[in-house]
C-alpha cells in the first residue's frame, strides 16, 4: 500500500472514526475505514488494537486512567487509584471504569489522571476531591490546569527589536548551509532525546544523500517516566521548534517536517499548531520560505499512543499507517527513513537550540556550560522536590545544584536517597553521586547516561526494590511485542521482582538475572529491551543491602513490600 503525507493517514481515519461513534471503534466503522483508504482490513484492525487511545469495545460513561509510574507513585498515585476504584464500585455498572496508565507526562504535577482523555494534574487533596466528587454526582468535570510556560533565558534568543525567524531569514537569503553545519559542529550540539548523537553529523548526512524527497522529523513523544523537559518547550516556546525544523530543511533540501506528538499532550498541541499557523501568515513556512525560492511545510501528526513510538523507526512505522513496532537497523533513517527517503529525526530540544546557536554563535553556546559540556539544558526533575518542574540551567549543572536550586530542595526536609538522572531507564544513582554533573562523560563513568534530563529525586524512606519493580512494570506494560526475549525476558523479571517484594524471593533466582540482563542487551531489537534490567541492577549494585534483607530476612526496610514470607 502507498501511504502519502497529503491523504488522511490511517491512524488519523480512526481517530476521527472513533470520535463520531462515541470513543470507540466498530467492525463497521474500521471497514469504512479500511474501504475508504483502500488498505485491506486486518491491516485496519491491527492498527485499531496496537495503540492503546484506540478502543474496540463501548467504554464506559467515564473512563478514568490514574497514571501508577515512578513520579507519581512517589506523590500518592497508588492511593489515587485506589480511591477512584472505591467510587467506581459505589456505581452502577458502566459508569465509571478505573484503570492504571503508563506515564500521561505530568511527573510535575503528581499524581495525574485522564479522564475520558483529558489530562488533570497539580491536583491538591481539595483538588482531588472535587474530582471525585463531580464523578460521583455526575456533574461538571474541573476545569484542568493549563501548562505553564519555563522560565527559560533563551527562549526569544533575539536582541530586542529583531523579528523572529532572524536566523532562519538569514539562511533562505544566502543559502549558506555549509556554514550552518560548521556552526553546530563546533558548539558541539548533540541529540538532547537519549542517544546524543551529534546533530550536524545526521544533518549533513541527510543533505548528501541523492533523492527526491527528504523529510524532517520531530519526535515530541517523550512517554518515558519523569520526561516532560520537550514539553515544558512546546509551551514556552513552540516557534523555535518550527525555526529548527524549517532550518534543518534548507539545509538538508527536505522540503516537509512533521511534529510525532503524543496525544496526552492536547494543550500543548494546539499551542505548537498555533504557532505554525503564525509562521505561515509570517511567510517563513510554506511555498516561499521568507520571500525565497525555498519550500518548507510543517505539520502535526498526534500519536495515539505507546511508550515504543519514542523510538525512531518505531515512530517512523506509525507514520506511515502501520503499528509502532521499531525496525532492525541498519539501513539508519538518514539512508532510509519515512517513506523510504532520507530523514532526520531529532526531538524538540535539539531543534529548539539550532535558533539560538546561530543567532549568538558557537563560543557563545560553549560558553555556556560547565563541567566539559557545551551550552545549557532543559531539565525536567519531579519525585521528592519541593519545586517539581522544568528548568533551564547550564549543562554541567550537578544534580545538587539542581535540587538545592530551582526544584526547591527536597520536599518536607527529607534526606536525599537516589537520583534516577534521566527517566525509568537510566536507572538510579546513589546520593553520594548527588555532585555529579549532568554531562555525557561524568554520567557514563557513574554507569548511567544523560539520555533525556528526566531527574527523579527520591527520598529516604522509600522502598529501592518497590521502584525497581514499577519501572519493570512499566517496560514490560510497553514492549510492543515484536521480539521473544524483551517480550518474554520483561515479564520475567516483573515476577522475579513481585517474588522478592513479598518476601518469597531467594538468592538462586536472582542469580539469573545477570544473564537474563544479557540476553536483553545482546538480542533486543531496540533500545526498549535493551534498558529494561537497567534498575534492578542499579539496584543490585548500589543498594545490595536493602535487596537483601528483602530476600535474606524477608523484610522490607521501608515497610513499602507486604511481605507474605515463606517461600511458595
Amino acid at each position: 500500500m502507498t501511504n502519502q503525507l497529503d491523504r488522511p493517514e490511517i491512524a488519523e481515519a480512526l481517530e476521527a472514526a472513533q470520535h463520531r461513534n462515541g470513543g470507540y471503534l466498530t467492525q463497521d466503522a474500521m471497514r469504512r475505514v479500511a474501504a475508504e483508504l483502500a488498505v485491506p482490513l486486518h491491516h485496519v484492525h491491527g492498527v485499531a488494537t496496537f495503540f492503546p487511545h484506540f478502543r474496540v469495545e463501548a467504554p464506559a460513561r467515564h473512563e478514568v486512567r490514574v497514571c501508577v509510574d515512578l513520579s507519581c507513585r512517589l506523590r500518592g498515585g497508588a492511593t489515587f487509584l485506589d480511591d477512584l476504584a472505591t467510587l467506581a464500585g459505589t456505581l452502577p455498572a458502566g459508569e465509571i471504569a478505573v484503570m492504571p496508565v503508563s506515564c500521561l507526562g505530568r511527573c510535575d504535577g503528581a499524581p495525574a489522571v485522564s479522564v475520558d482523555d483529558v489530562s488533570y494534574w497539580r491536583l491538591d487533596r481539595d483538588g482531588r476531591d472535587r474530582l471525585v466528587g463531580a464523578l460521583r454526582t455526575g456533574t461538571a468535570l474541573p476545569v484542568p490546569v493549563a501548562p505553564v510556560p519555563v522560565a527559560a533565558a533563551h527562549a526569544d534568543p533575539y536582541p530586542s527589536g529583531t523579528p523572529r525567524y532572524a536566523a532562519l531569514r538569514r539562511l533562505a537569503v544566502s543559502g549558506d548551509a555549509a556554514s550552518v553545519l560548521a556552526t553546530l559542529k563546533a558548539a558541539q550540539l548533540r541529540g538532547m532525546g537519549g542517544a546524543g548523537f551529534p546533530a550536524a553529523v545526521k544533518w549533513e548526512a541527510v543533505r548528501n544523500a541523492v533523492a527526491d524527497e527528504k523529510y524532517i522529523v520531530c519526535n515530541a513523544d517523550e512517554s518515558e517516566p519523569g520526561t516532560i523537559k520537550d514539553r515544558g518547550i512546546l509551551t514556552t516556546a513552540p516557534h523555535l521548534l518550527v525555526e529548527g525544523m524549517a532550518i534543518a530543511g534548507l539545509v538538508t533540501g527536505a522540503r516537509r517536517g512533521i511534529v510525532y506528538i503524543r496525544h496526552e499532550y492536547a494543550p500543548e498541541t494546539v499551542i505548537l499548531r498555533q504557532a505554525i499557523a503564525d509562521a505561515y501568515i509570517e511567510g517563513v513556512l510554506g511555498a516561499s520560505v521568507a520571500g525565497s525560492r525555498q519550500v518548507f511545510d510543517l505539520e502535526v501528526f498526534v500519536s495515539p499512543g505507546g511508550y515504543i513510538c519514542g523510538e525512531e523507526t518505531a515512530l517512523l512505522e506509525a507514520l506511515e499507517g502501520r503499528r509502532a513496532q521499531p525496525r532492525l537497523k541498519p539501513p539508519l533513517p538518514v539512508f532510509v527513513g519515512l517513506h523510504g527517503k532520507p530523514t532526520v529525526i531529532n526531538n524538540v530540544e535539539t531543534l529548539a537550540h539550532v535558533p539560538a546557536i546561530l543567532a549568538h554563535g558557537s563560543e557563545w553556546y560553549v560558553g555556556k556550560g560547565r563541567a566539559g559540556a557545551a551550552g545549557f539544558k532543559f531539565v525536567g526533575i519531579s519525585g521528592d522536590v519541593e519545586r517539581p518542574g522544568v528548568y533551564e540551567v547550564p549543562f554541567g549543572t550537578t544534580f545538587r545544584e539542581l535540587i538545592d536550586g530551582p526544584a526547591g530542595g527536597m520536599s518536607g526536609g527529607r534526606v536525599l536517597k537516589a537520583i534516577v538522572p534521566s527517566g525509568a531507564s537510566s536507572g538510579f544513582l546513589p546520593a553520594r553521586l548527588v555532585d555529579t554533573p549532568m554531562e555525557w562523560g561524568a554520567l557514563a563513568k557513574a554507569g548511567s547516561m544523560v539520555g533525556s534530563s528526566a531527574v527523579v529525586a527520591v527520598a529516604e524512606g522509600r522502598c529501592m526494590v518497590d521502584l525497581a519493580l514499577n519501572v519493570a512494570r512499566f517496560f514490560a506494560r510497553e514492549s510492543c511485542g515484536k521480539c521473544w526475549p524483551c517480550r518474554v525476558g520483561s515479564e520475567k523479571l516483573v515476577h522475579i521482582l513481585e517474588d522478592v517484594t513479598r518476601g518469597q524471593g531467594d538468592g538462586a533466582r536472582l542469580g539469573t538475572l545477570d544473564d537474563l540482563a544479557l540476553t536483553l542487551r545482546q538480542t533486543s531489537i531496540c533500545g526498549l529491551g535493551q534498558v529494561v534490567p537497567a534498575p534492578i541492577a542499579s539496584v543490585l549494585a548500589h543498594f545490595p543491602d536493602e535487596v537483601a534483607a528483602h530476600v535474606r530476612d524477608r523484610r522490607c526496610p521501608s515497610g513499602t513490600c507486604t511481605m507474605t514470607g515463606a517461600n511458595g
